[in-house]
């Protein structure tokens, strides 16, 4: 039995070895993706004229560390580059509906909801 064990070991860290094909990703690989995701998430950030605490607060999980790198890098190639903040044109799914004063044509042209003294 002891000769069976012997034999089959070599066999199982031959399979295991190929975990990659079986599509198991590592710690290191997880570890790059997230790495990459948020210097992705930092970037778009900078690029939207996102301050870098927004961003943060805006992607909750993503590594602080990566966001600020992908920032960084972001902020440096558009200063060297001369480029402009592109604004969003969809809001945040998470954000609040942005607020719009309403004019009340009736009250002499005073937002609605605001008293006259």
């Amino acid at each position: 039995m002891r000769r069976f064990t012997l034999a089959l070991a070599p066999l199982l860290l031959a399979l295991l070895g190929g975990c990659d094909l079986l599509g198991i990703e590592g710690a290191s690989a997880i570890a790059a993706r997230r790495d990459a995701d948020g210097k992705a998430i930092g970037g778009a950030c900078r690029h939207a004229g996102r301050a870098i605490e927004d961003c943060y607060v805006l992607n909750r999980r993503a590594d602080k560390g990566a966001i600020f790198a992908g920032w960084r890098e972001m902020n440096d190639y558009m200063l060297e580059n001369k480029l402009e903040v592109v604004a969003p044109s969809l809001p945040h799914p998470g954000a609040p509906a942005p607020v719009t004063a309403a004019v009340d044509e009736d009250e002499g042209g005073e937002t609605a909801g605001a008293q006259s003294h």
